[in-house]
């Protein structure tokens, strides 16, 4: 069970690595300290950090005709521009590719407007000499909406970037001043012409570039619903082998599931290599389409949306997965009944901890897709209230199965007697429990009902006691009487089955009408049903013989035997006779 609560987390672990992949938030600024960094120290610095970084990445695509993700020159490149933008407030596994789209779309609208001489932009001496940098909180560049702000908290406290206010207009400010002309040159920073249009256009790998420039002009720059033309065919492929492998991976997990799971726990532990592989197929598609196809904006936020979603799913089939075979690895052991109360209760423990794994998948990939804790717990909150209502009945007998394995008042083969059933308890399950009746039928109990109710359990008793009343009849003698009890005291004398503890009882207990009453009590044990009925017999034929033997009659059941009424004013007569018809 411990192995268990070590292995989700490790799943929890590889998803949160998997989630950094597909969506690293910003990985050149992680990697700020190994790398030249960009001058954020002031609205001067940050801004010509921002406009030379971004004048050298379209030299750079422009020189090799696609956009070299990998490359370790474009990579300090790509990490000095967004250096120069305020990220925080992006979601996470949209963060790098937002703030790239939000650096090309802010570069297009600084070369369309006019950007103010050096000079005349707060530098770190302007600063100084205006009081230190507390004095200057932001700085926007004239006619434009564009703020350069100081920030105020965390690991970029008093660096100059481009606010959060302006990160998250610069798109759609972009699409209003679009229309303008470029300005000239010579007048202000060097201008990258169609800088939006080759940063979604151009793919991400050499052959793939190669193969695209062949194609005709409205499939190399033409767009369509925000996608260049030639990308919607490798993105439609894509997707079909993605779905394909999924389907494959876990077809071939259903089928070498059912032929290998008797054969053994270590095969049984390998079919987990076909879910944990189709885990692997939407992290393989994010990249992808994030580093061959280029794909940007919208369609990509939506892809990458999609690909967290199914592997989040992809990740819950392995962690019940895992669980599954950890209990059954425990259960395995010879020390449990793997049909027990105690099997039961490992499986429950074991898909609780998958329950528990599952919900912090929830959060902490919710988190990652830019959704809020506080929105994440309250809308658990509000669908585990709905479960609740929804599942009042499956929770009463999750909650019945739960005091059955902690009470334990039966076993496997034990036979009990619940209500109006009497048997033999062949399974006990999440939900009910099946029991074998002794007529042959089997029954469906569920747990609810059985935790709630008396449940006489006779496969657990010690012994089994027999009360039987022996009748004499009235008229036999006092001497004959005595006989009597002598010869079944005398049978059931140091009798098979007799446990010390609880010796024969044999007393002449009443007078009954017409017979004198010998009450006969014994146990017999070990309490095996069919030995028990074997011994009856023989103790029952043993007196019978030694009564023939004495002249000792038994008295036959008594009855009261009535006439029929032919007159109202004729008394009703009442005959007592015993079983010889004596009256």
């Amino acid at each position: 069970m411990w192995f268990g609560l070590a292995l989700n987390p490790v799943v929890l672990l590889f998803l949160l690595f998997a989630c950094s992949v597909l969506a690293p938030g910003s990985a050149a600024a992680l990697e700020r300290d190994e790398i030249k960094v960009a001058d954020t120290s002031s609205p001067r610095t940050t801004l010509k950090s921002f406009i030379d970084g971004c004048n050298e990445i379209y030299e750079l695509i422009h020189a090799k005709k696609y956009l070299d993700q990998t490359a370790p020159e474009q990579d300090e490149l790509v990490a000095r521009v967004l250096d120069c933008i305020d990220t925080s407030k992006l979601p996470a596994f949209t963060r790098e590719e937002r703030a790239g789209e939000t650096a090309v779309c802010l570069k297009e609208i600084l070369d369309r407007v006019r950007l103010p001489p050096w000079d005349e932009i707060p530098g770190t001496e302007e600063i100084e000499k205006a009081g230190g940098f507390e004095k200057l909180s932001h700085w926007r560049i004239p006619g434009t909406r564009i703020t350069i702000a100081r920030v105020e908290e965390g690991s970029r406290r008093h660096e100059y970037l481009f606010s959060p206010g302006t990160v998250e207009r610069a798109i759609r400010y972009f699409h209003q001043v679009q229309p303008k002309e470029y300005r000239k040159e010579g007048d202000g920073p060097e201008v990258s012409k169609n800088f939006y249009q080759w940063y979604f256009s151009v793919p991400g790998h050499p052959a793939l570039a190669a193969i695209v420039s062949r194609l005709p002009e409205w499939m190399q720059r033409g767009r369509t619903w925000g996608l260049a033309n030639w990308k919607w065919p490798g993105l439609f492929v894509t997707l079909l082998i993605t779905i394909a492998l999924m389907v494959v991976a876990y077809k071939l997990q259903a089928y070498f599931t059912r032929r290998w799971r008797e054969k053994g726990l270590a095969r049984h532990w390998l079919t987990l290599l076909f879910p944990i592989a189709a885990m692997l197929v939407p992290l393989a598609f994010g990249y992808v389409t994030r580093y061959y196809l280029t794909v940007r904006g919208t369609p990509l936020y939506t892809l990458t949306f999609l690909s967290m979603t199914t592997m989040f799913f992809a990740a819950l089939v392995v962690v019940f997965g895992v669980s599954s075979r950890i209990a059954e690895s425990i259960i395995a052991s010879p020390q449990i009944n793997p049909h027990g109360l105690n099997a039961q209760l490992i499986r429950i423990v074991s898909q609780t901890l998958s329950i528990v794994a599952a919900a912090i998948l929830f959060v902490a990939v919710g988190q990652h897709l830019g959704i809020p804790i506080a929105t994440l717990i309250a809308g658990a909150g509000i669908g585990g209230v709905a479960l609740a209502f929804g599942a009042q009945d499956t929770l009463k007998t999750l909650f019945g199965t739960v005091m059955l394995m902690a009470d334990k008042p039966f076993r496997v083969g034990e036979r009990i007697i619940f209500g109006k059933y009497d048997g033999v308890v062949e399974d006990i399950g999440l939900r009910s429990t099946k029991i074998r009746l002794l007529t042959g039928h089997q029954v469906t109990i569920p747990n609810g009902e059985l935790a709630g109710t008396d449940i006489e359990n006779v496969g657990r008793r010690p012994h089994i006691r027999k009360i039987s009343d022996i009748h004499i009849p009235l008229d036999t003698p006092r001497e004959k009487l005595e006989k009597a009890i002598a010869i079944i005291r005398a049978a059931l004398n140091s009798h098979e089955g007799m446990d010390p503890k609880f010796p024969a009882r044999v007393f002449f207990t009443d007078f009954v009408p017409t017979a004198f009453n010998i009450r006969v009590i014994y146990w017999y044990n070990p309490p095996n049903y069919w030995d028990f009925l074997a011994f009856s017999e023989k103790i029952n034929l043993e007196i019978l013989r030694a009564f023939e033997e004495q002249g000792i009659q038994f008295s036959l059941p008594f009855r009261v035997a009535y006439t029929s009424v032919e007159n109202e004013e004729k008394p009703i007569e009442v005959r007592m006779v015993d079983g010889r018809g004596t009256s």
